[in-house]
């Protein structure tokens, strides 16, 4: 004899978007989001990452994108599935699967961020408190980003084509909030053969400008990371 299940489960995808800036009060780049005020119960006035409901003719990356560039105005070269989340008490009204990505911006995106009054940015380690498990998805996306950054060329989603070693190494420090020799970032980073001098330096400086260089392989990977 087979009992009946109650089936209905509603899709969402929700994305967590992380671009560097100066903290307000050290004035040293860190890790910001955007956050989206919610107008309507449940959790109405508090703020919750960018997302809604998984629509019928989207598939789950252009869902992830076109909610981003309605509620952001951002439309991010890189954009990754970060994770599942489904716990059954994450939605007080319903059962919610939602899907997560995780989108990386540069400098020169940012500055087509849309801000507004429901739609502000935020330290992402100096968040209130999230609508939903929200908090608990942008810890896990720190968390994710701070380890991933070791061991993969993901920190050239946040710069230009053409960098220099100390933009790379900025990056880095500010992912992991700590400074780093510049000597053995340098020897480490030329030792990970990700690196190609372009034969050109960084025009304007006072002293001897420094040696630009590009991501030998193209963007990052991104690939689906490991779901839950």
């Amino acid at each position: 004899m087979h009992t009946a299940i109650d089936q209905r489960v509603s899709l969402a995808v929700s994305t967590v978007i992380f671009a560097l800036r100066p903290h307000p009060e050290t004035g040293l780049m860190t890790l910001w989001l955007p956050l989206v005020r919610r107008i309507r119960e449940p959790y109405q006035g508090r703020w919750a990452l960018p997302g809604g409901p998984l629509e019928s003719d989207d598939d789950l990356a252009s869902s992830a994108s076109h909610t981003l560039q309605r509620t952001t105005g951002l439309e991010p070269g890189y954009l990754e599935q970060l994770y599942a989340f489904g716990s059954l008490d994450r939605s007080p009204d319903d059962r919610v699967v939602s899907i997560v990505y995780w989108a990386l911006v540069r400098p020169d995106e940012i500055a087509r961020a849309v801000v507004g009054p429901n739609v502000e940015w935020f330290v992402a380690d100096e968040l209130p408190v999230l609508a939903f498990d929200h908090s608990e998805i942008v810890r896990y996306a720190l968390a994710r980003l701070r380890a991933k950054i070791t061991y993969t060329p993901i920190a050239h989603a946040f710069l230009p084509a053409e960098f220099t070693l100390a933009e790379l190494r900025s990056v880095h420090e500010a992912v992991l909030r700590t400074p780093l020799d510049p000597a053995n970032f340098r020897r480490q980073a030329l030792a990970s053969k990700t690196l190609v001098p372009t034969g050109t330096c960084l025009q304007g400086t006072s002293h001897r400008p420094p040696a630009l260089f590009r991501f030998e392989a193209g963007p990052p990977s991104t690939a689906p990371e490991e779901r839950r």
